[in-house]
């Protein structure tokens, strides 16, 4: 989790210290050059890259706090796992949970209720602020698990 954190503390967004949003994830897009694609999907997302170029595909029909976990999910491996050469896809929620697949969690779970939360609410305020009960149960694991 170390490297994990090193290398978004670079990006200066306050990843998990503020709730990112979905303008946050398009400057992001911008500035490293990722081609996003909404459409509808039989998967919730998948990050590609192809000919030295990356693409993040997202389905288009998911729910609004569901697509935000995605697109952070799918930037993750953008982040940390974008390949060297060759063509790559990583798909979210297809196959068994990868070491790579947990990592790309933690960034968006953070991403999207960040520690200062945490810390500072209570279950319930978030709750009631529209955090779906299973979000907020994998974000208490994490901070448990890495203190993060």
């Amino acid at each position: 989790m170390q490297f994990l954190i090193e290398k978004i503390s670079g990006l200066r967004i306050n990843w998990n210290k503020r709730a990112l949003t979905e303008d946050d994830f398009y400057r992001l897009c911008k500035r490293f050059r990722i081609t996003v694609q909404e459409m509808p999907l039989s998967v919730s997302g998948f990050y590609y890259c192809m000919k030295k170029r990356h693409f993040i595909a997202i389905d288009s029909k998911l729910a609004p706090q569901k697509k935000m976990f995605v697109m952070f999910h799918e930037f993750a491996h953008f982040l940390m796992h974008a390949p060297d050469n060759g063509v790559t896809a990583n798909f979210h929620g297809v196959g068994k949970k990868t070491r790579k697949e947990c990592e790309a969690d933690v960034f968006a779970a953070c991403a999207q209720i960040p520690r200062t939360w945490i810390e500072s609410r209570s279950e319930q305020e978030m709750l009631d602020e529209g955090i779906d009960a299973e979000s907020l149960r994998q974000r208490f694991q994490i901070y448990s698990t890495f203190h993060i």
